[in-house]
């Protein structure tokens, strides 16, 4: 009888899955490592290259380019594929032909017997997260989208660098769409055990302005970083295998991942950014933040914008 070992299969080897592949492999996060592309020599020649590093991993991996079939054993998949955001284009801007790609590419890893937790990464990754729960079936628990957790990572690194305080202690979120209508939730804002108001009393160089500054540097972070080299995705590679790493060693972690809303925040039927509680079964839970007045308005705006975005494909 075959002994159960965690088998994780990446679909779509393209930069962002390449290095969430290469982050898995150097922090040692599960015994198989399973690399899918349409492209099936470069996902041969990534499979190979990894395996040569494998002296020099933390724990033994095995790496192989593989097929849907594979899946069939998988506990997660991980979903880069699909076309990439250029230099002008939104991340709204890909959903018609990522929405296509995704119908394909779901129904071929149902075919294979696939029961495990989908984590959807690629873009507009909210309504391509609500696609994949739809195009799958699974229960809404078991599809994760990435979310918000780089736009929040982006968060926590830029108020560590204003305060001079370790980013992993710092505390804040970022919710809404993975994208231009997406929020800082500057209420719930904790530097270490300090209240951000608190913290902003006592800083003698803080002028007015300079958290929208910082605000406006993490939403538009993604363009800067295209402009500069094409692609973002060392970021959100390590995202992913904080979420892959949550999952499959049970840890209860609490992440701004893309999930199903039904009432929560006042809203239904739609996925988008908010804290959740992660763990081997999935989305435990979500975490409800008490938004004030404003936070609440720019939440539902988020809201219906996706929406609106998402009808005529999603019905089509």
């Amino acid at each position: 009888m075959k002994k159960k070992v965690n088998r994780v299969v990446l679909v779509g080897t393209g930069f962002v899955g390449s290095s969430y592949a290469f982050a898995m492999l150097n922090q040692g996060i599960t015994e198989e490592l399973v690399l899918v592309d349409i492209n099936k020599d470069k996902a041969a020649g990534d499979a190979m290259d990894m395996n040569h590093g494998l002296p020099f991993a933390p724990s033994k991996t095995k790496v192989w380019n593989g097929t849907y079939a594979d899946c069939n054993h998988a506990d997660i998949v991980v979903l880069t594929a699909g076309a990439n955001q250029k230099p002008g284009e939104t991340r709204l801007d890909l959903v018609a032909k990522n929405t296509a790609i995704f119908k394909g590419i779901v129904k071929e890893i149902m075919d294979s017997g696939f029961d495990g937790i989908f984590v959807v990464a690629a873009n507009p990754v909210d309504i391509l997260s609500y696609a994949t729960w739809k195009f799958s079936g699974l229960p809404k628990e078991r599809v994760i989208g990435s979310g918000t957790i780089l736009d929040t990572a982006r968060f926590r690194y830029e108020l560590g660098e204003y305060f001079n305080i370790d980013t992993r202690n710092v505390h804040a979120y970022i919710i809404g769409e993975h994208g231009d209508t997406e929020l800082p939730v500057y209420s719930h804002v904790n530097l270490g055990a300090k209240p951000l108001a608190k913290a902003l009393e006592i800083k003698e160089d803080y002028k007015p302005g300079d958290l929208d500054e910082m605000f406006v540097n993490v939403r538009d972070a993604a363009y800067k970083i295209i402009d500069a080299k094409g692609a973002t995705f060392y970021g959100i590679a390590m995202g992913l295998v904080r979420i892959t790493k949550a999952i499959l060693q049970d840890e209860n972690s609490i992440l701004t991942v893309s999930t199903l809303l039904e009432g929560e925040y006042g809203h239904d039927d739609i996925y988008i950014g908010v804290p959740c509680v992660v763990n081997r079964d999935g989305i435990r839970e979500i975490v409800e933040l008490e938004l004030n007045e404003e936070e609440k308005e720019k939440f539902a705006h988020s809201v219906n914008v996706l929406k609106k975005t998402m009808a005529p494909v999603l019905e089509a």
